[in-house]
């Protein structure tokens, strides 16, 4: 009969794809890891794992486990959190996701006022793109993750933080030839240059300039928001910045910020997490503290 003591088993050897380095994960003897998973090898009639000198790799058999198991594997952590709740909010631990555009602005403040207000909370922080942070949140990977709406996974709820208006970052040089506030139309001439393949901010970016296709786009390698806007510094072209990003930036020198015109382009913000997960008092009080930090008391109006 299936365990979960297998089913985390299969879960580590799964992702490190080598039995040494997940018995060393799971903190057992090579030969106990090897032992359960051939158990449970044969519990199902199949190989899950396909094995090598230099490690193993998933069966397709084994992968298609592999999403039921990453399913299970989130509930039952979610009931261990439920079980270990209490009337104080914030303490154990939070495993916190943030998209790679919004964290270098956000979480110096946050974490230092989460330290400052919750001492008993060990907090770790994950920072990747949504599709990313989206998987680990579904797996139980991470409690919750900050990111743009909207959010489309099954078994997700959101709780709206803030409205996050775009501006137009361009060299401070190239400023006086721009006419603020700027609309969309004015950014013909100009070179857009954006964050690489995967950052919700790039797709942002090109639906509110609308220029998909017919213009001069440069992807540049940039990774994170605060490099992108060290190039325009730099005289390499525009793109768009979130206000979240401005009080930094602005300090780092080099840029100019001009509004749009009405209706200004924003992305809003939110805090998701697994319906399941019973913390929910825990995230609302994350909620009003992300929004104090990124200077907005009060969520969002619905619509």
């Amino acid at each position: 009969m299936l365990t979960i003591r297998q089913i985390r088993y299969f879960e580590a050897l799964a992702e490190t794809l080598h039995f040494g380095k997940a018995a060393k994960r799971l903190n057992i003897s090579q030969p106990a890891l090897s032992a359960q998973i051939a158990q449970m090898e044969a519990d199902f009639g199949m190989s899950l794992f396909e094995r090598r000198p230099s490690g193993v790799s998933l069966t397709p058999e084994g992968a298609a486990v592999g999403r039921r198991v990453r399913r299970i594997l989130a509930e039952i952590r979610d009931l261990e959190a439920l079980a270990k709740a209490s009337d104080e909010l914030l303490v154990g631990q939070l495993r916190l996701g943030i998209i790679a555009s919004l964290a270098p602005y956000l979480l110096p403040g946050l974490l230092a006022e989460l330290a400052r207000s919750f001492p008993r909370l060990a907090v770790g922080v994950r920072e990747n793109v949504t599709a990313y942070l989206g998987e680990e949140l579904v797996r139980g990977e991470l409690d919750c993750v900050v990111q743009a709406l909207p959010v489309e996974r099954k078994g997700i709820e959101t709780i709206p933080l803030c409205e996050d208006p775009f501006f137009l970052a361009v060299p401070e040089a190239a400023a006086a030839r721009i006419a603020a506030p700027v609309s969309p139309d004015q950014l013909g001439n100009e070179r857009l240059i954006l964050l690489e393949e995967g950052h919700c901010l790039r797709d942002q970016a090109l639906d509110v300039c609308r220029i998909a296709e017919s213009r001069d786009l440069a992807s540049l390698g940039a990774t994170s928001l605060n490099t992108l806007m060290r190039m325009v510094a730099g005289g390499l072209g525009v793109t768009l910045a979130p206000q979240s990003a401005l009080e930094a930036e602005r300090r780092a020198g080099g840029i100019a910020f001009l509004p749009f015109a009405e209706p200004v382009p924003s992305r809003t913000l939110a805090l998701a997490f697994r319906s399941s997960s019973g913390r929910r008092s825990d995230f609302e009080r994350l909620a009003e503290m992300i929004r104090a930090c990124l200077g907005s008391p009060q969520a969002p109006k619905p619509g």
